[in-house]
């Protein structure tokens, strides 16, 4: 996913802070050693000046210059290095120094965008999707099976739930390691507290992680969004940008639909979301307490032939495993340790 151009200009003003940062690191370093070895000084400068000749001569032609200055330089360098070694300080203490050593803090190497570049855009693109701090917590690596029932089996799949989840799992985590390629969208079902939250947040890491532009919204976030920017008398910048993301990201993620208020806008603005990120080959997942006969009721008939045409539903059955985790029975009583 490429970045915008104000992502792009921010990660290189990055960039050019922490050149300075570096360039006044050194200079605070240089001011140090001079006043302590008065001999350094005079080396520097005496190696400048050295360079400054020897290119004047190459200039005109003189083929031994560039040796020749190699040979005093190699001198100059082995004494300053001694001074500082006698000193106290590495042969290195007077050099700039790099957060990244691999580009010298330019965020290119050998013509490509450098390894750290890579990770300033996918800090960019978490702030972006709104999950920073929830995906360090809801990730396929803390996933654990222990919350689901691994006794009854489920009516009408000869399964229990784990073993159903396991299954579910597997087909999130191929769907995340093949986006977008195989598979575009997601429909989650199931009532309260079954995990279809926790399972597009595994997702959402994990296509973020590839690099790829992921936006999280609850359902009442994005209408709210979809309002402001429809019948603000002035959009801002920041609503135009917010706007776009939510059409042009490579994965949409909109949590809880159906828990909004539901009015004639809501209904038009979630068939044209769904219906315009189809068109632009952009991936969405939805969760949704909602059946696919309560999204038509919802909604729409055309909203929801559109969704289920074109998303693979995956429902989730059992009891809230929210409670379950904190010890309590489904009727709310707490386990006895």
């Amino acid at each position: 996913m490429a970045l915008t151009n104000s992502q792009y200009n921010e990660v290189m003003r990055e960039y050019e802070r922490q050149q300075i940062a570096n360039r006044h690191d050194r200079d605070a370093r240089l001011a140090e050693a001079y006043a302590r070895v008065p001999r350094l000084r005079a080396l520097d400068a005496l190696t400048a000046s050295k360079g400054a000749a020897f290119a004047r001569r190459a200039l005109e032609g003189d083929p031994r210059a560039g040796e020749a200055l190699r040979e005093e330089l190699d001198t100059l360098r082995t004494e300053k290095e001694t001074l500082l070694r006698e000193a106290g300080y590495p042969a290195d203490f007077m050099e700039l120094r790099y957060r990244c050593p691999d580009c010298r803090d330019t965020g290119f190497t050998e013509g490509r965008r450098c390894h750290c570049f890579e990770q300033a855009r996918i800090r960019i693109l978490y702030d972006q999707s709104n999950i920073r701090e929830v995906l360090e917590r809801e990730n396929f690596s803390t996933l654990s099976e222990d919350c689901y029932d691994d006794k009854q089996q489920l009516q009408g799949l000869g399964m229990t739930q784990r073993e159903y989840m396991r299954r579910v799992v597997r087909q999130c985590r191929e769907f995340a390691s093949g986006f977008p390629e195989h598979g575009r969208n997601l429909l989650f079902t199931g009532g309260t507290g079954v995990g279809k939250t926790f399972l597009a947040n595994c997702i959402a890491r994990e296509v973020i992680d590839r690099y790829f532009s992921v936006i999280y919204l609850s359902s009442q976030d994005l209408f709210e969004l979809l309002s402001r920017y429809k019948f603000s008398r002035e959009v801002s910048e920041e609503s135009e940008e917010s706007y776009r993301h939510i059409l042009d990201c490579d994965l949409l993620i909109i949590d809880d639909l159906g828990t909004e208020v539901n009015n004639t806008f809501v209904s038009s603005q979630l068939f044209y979301c769904v219906n315009e990120r189809i068109l632009r080959q952009k991936g969405t997942v939805i969760s949704t307490n909602l059946s696919p006969g309560m999204l038509r009721d919802t909604y729409s008939d055309r909203t929801a032939s559109r969704i289920m045409s074109n998303y693979t539903a995956i429902p989730l059955y059992g009891g809230d495993i929210r409670l379950k985790r904190r010890g309590f029975h489904p009727d709310h009583t707490r386990i006895s340790e």
